[in-house]
């Protein structure tokens, strides 16, 4: 059986790239249209940490329009006509006063309602996991490992770790960053962020295996079931199936299709909310893009 082109099944659509220049009909040429923000690594903040973050215009800290200039929102000039726009809010507090000082690594900052990102220490990356791999930065049985693929980062000073695991038969998307918080959301049961995988099984599946896997079985850990599930490819004695859910349990695929009449000969996962491994080839790894990472922040309320 072939498998298809794309790990995730689907084509690869690109979306248009915004044209350079142009503004949205009806504003003035003295309009800014903020397109460069990034996400930030927290969408709120405690009374102690705005109390800390904002500083006086005299004080301590970093001015407000040179931090949206670091961010690459607009130019120093252009963000403080932002700020007399009364278009920026600093820690829940709309600014309009020229010259506050604020700390960037703890301060919330948004423009036009959009959460900046002015820390520049967090990093987010996909891997594509090969098979054989185990899911830690370090082996005390000498296997291989994630930590190997990445070592220079980690040697660099990038204190980096996996976003959850894949077992080492396993393949595709592993999600690796130092932003504890988003990691520990991305993993927690409440905020169902759907994980998608392709599995190579043994037998011809049909719609009755689909309609078992969204319909759902008890497993010896308890009742589980798939968010979506579709046949790729049937041939020669082997299917191709696409399974999304968002449970957590460990081997859930492998089991659920087990238990359905169908083991598991490969199993790759795709794509993470809406971030997809595509056309990444096994032991490659890249930074996650602006899109992407909104995407998942918005996915777990940050």
């Amino acid at each position: 059986m072939t498998p298809p082109a794309r790990r995730d099944g689907t084509p690869d659509r690109k979306r248009p790239r915004p044209q350079r220049g142009r503004r949205p009909s009806g504003e003035k040429a003295s309009d800014i249209f903020v397109s460069n923000a990034k996400p930030a690594r927290r969408q709120h903040v405690s009374a102690d940490r705005a109390r800390q973050a904002t500083q006086s215009t005299s004080g301590q800290g970093v001015r407000l329009q040179k931090v949206l200039a670091r961010a690459g929102v607009a130019s120093r000039r252009q963000a403080e006509k932002l700020i007399d726009d009364a278009r920026v809010e600093v820690n829940g507090q709309i600014v309009t006063v020229q010259g506050m000082r604020v700390d960037p690594d703890t301060a919330v900052i948004r423009v036009d309602g959009v959460r900046i990102r002015v820390n520049d220490d967090m990093m987010y990356f996909v891997l594509n996991k090969p098979r054989g791999v185990q899911s830690t930065m370090s082996d005390d049985l000498d296997r291989p490992c994630v930590g190997d693929i990445v070592g220079e980062k980690i040697a660099a000073g990038q204190r980096l770790f996996h976003v959850g695991r894949l077992d080492a038969d396993t393949e595709g998307l592993l999600l690796l960053t130092n932003d504890g918080e988003l990691a520990n959301r991305l993993m927690h049961p409440s905020y169902e962020v759907t994980k998608t995988y392709m599995a190579t099984v043994t037998g011809e599946a049909d719609q009755k295996l689909v309609t078992a896997l969204t319909t759902g079985m008890d497993l010896e850990d308890g009742f589980a079931k798939a968010d979506k599930a579709k046949i790729i490819d049937a041939f020669q004695g082997k299917s191709l199936v696409l399974v999304e859910l968002h449970e957590g349990r460990t081997h859930i695929v492998r089991r659920l299709l087990k238990e359905a009449g169908f083991p598991v000969e490969r199993l790759v996962r795709t794509k993470i909310h809406t971030v997809q491994l595509g056309e990444q080839t096994p032991g490659a790894i890249r930074a996650l893009n602006d899109s992407e990472l909104r995407s998942l922040y918005k996915a777990v309320g940050m």
